[in-house]
């Protein structure tokens, strides 16, 4: 399952990266807005990260010029460099130096987000930060250190996950690189994340973690399908779309179990009660989608569904997808025209919270329409 949880840590780095770390301390500190060693601590990993995958990286050009280079990577390369190009010229994506360049981390991931939940309810814990507000998860360039802030969150009775992400974005305010961690899982998944990636830098709604992340993931299925178009590769694109279909129908059934838990945690009732009737319905969950996954013969989801899932991994999801068929309504009313969904996009996003999600509620996607 792709969970592509981008972090926007990097934002914060704007005033401060260009000096060193003791000037960093003394600039946050003096502005008041840190509280805490373990809040410090955080900010600082975040800079070590960053400057940490800054430092590996090459310029593409410079890699698909040398002869000793592995050819399948530079294969990679050169369709991210084709894409990078279709993204300014036909995505009207920024066209900066965002994904120009290439790191290879040695991990998997990039970062590990962690998200938490109480263990009666399934809205998520929000931390808030400096300048982007507040989000609906924590990002950490090092997995034990994700592990270690879920086993603190854990020990407070929340429901807690740690998910490996393959990208974020620092919005525009630096060059991203392609990284190895998104070549991972194919050319199709590469691309998308792209894509995923520079919408982020095109709209940024300050603490709207899931407006945010459903334009970017209607920007990376756009985009992907008309990649695809462009370039005759018709069987591809059935695939993707199969794939995406198989996606779609795995949120439908998480959404519908989601609302069962939220119905069920509002009722009075025993936490001991609520904790049986939880319990039920994350097995009910696993049953229902591996009848569905027999059927199908889809198997992306297979190993999370092993997982010991509880309310944090359904928030998770929630955040990335709720408000994508809305996104897809939206786009659909403009005619495709991207440069009118743009915009309109940037005009809902200037509204109070309230006011935006009841417009985004208005574009209801009708799936006759579908192109």
């Amino acid at each position: 399952m792709k969970l592509a949880v981008m972090i926007y840590l990097e934002k914060y780095l704007v005033s401060f990266v260009l000096v060193n770390k003791q000037r960093i301390l003394v600039c946050v500190l003096s502005l008041g807005m840190l509280s805490g060693c373990s809040s410090l601590d955080y900010y600082l990993q975040a800079i070590d990260g960053h400057l940490d995958v800054t430092s590996r990286e090459k310029p593409i050009e410079t890699l698909l010029q040398d002869d000793n280079q592995d050819e399948k990577l530079k294969a990679q390369l050169e369709v991210a460099v084709q894409a990078r190009e279709f993204a300014s010229s036909q995505l009207k994506l920024p066209d900066n130096d965002s994904y120009k360049s290439y790191a290879d981390l040695e991990r998997p991931y990039v970062v590990w987000s962690v998200v938490a939940t109480p263990e009666f309810s399934i809205q998520p814990k929000q931390w808030c930060f400096l300048i982007v507000g507040c989000l609906s998860y924590r990002g950490y360039f090092d997995e034990q250190e994700a592990k270690q802030k879920a086993n603190e969150l854990k020990t407070q009775g929340f429901d807690v996950s740690v998910n490996g992400t393959t990208a974020y974005s620092t919005l525009g305010y630096f060059d991203d690189p392609l990284l190895n961690t998104m070549l991972r899982r194919g050319e199709a998944s590469m691309i998308g994340l792209m894509f995923h990636e520079l919408a982020h830098q095109l709209v940024h709604v300050d603490g709207d973690t899931a407006f945010n992340e459903a334009f970017a993931t209607i920007m990376e299925q756009e985009g992907l399908r008309r990649w695809f178009l462009a370039k005759n590769e018709t069987s591809e694109f059935a695939a993707y779309m199969q794939r995406e279909q198989h996606r779609r129908e795995v949120f439908k059934l998480l959404a519908e179990v989601r609302a069962e838990l939220d119905t069920m945690y509002r009722q009075r009732m025993s936490d001991d009660e609520k904790r049986k009737q939880k319990h039920t319905l994350f097995a009910e969950l696993r049953r229902r989608y591996f009848i569905w996954q027999e059927t199908s013969g889809y198997h992306g989801f297979d190993s999370w569904m092993k997982k010991d899932l509880n309310n944090s991994h359904l928030a998770l999801v929630a955040t990335y997808h709720d408000l994508v068929p809305n996104f897809q309504g939206l786009l659909l009313s403009v005619n495709g025209d991207l440069e009118r969904f743009y915009q309109r996009v940037q005009e809902i996003g200037e509204q109070e919270p309230g006011k935006r999600l009841a417009i985004m509620t208005s574009y209801a996607f009708d799936k006759t329409t579908e192109r």
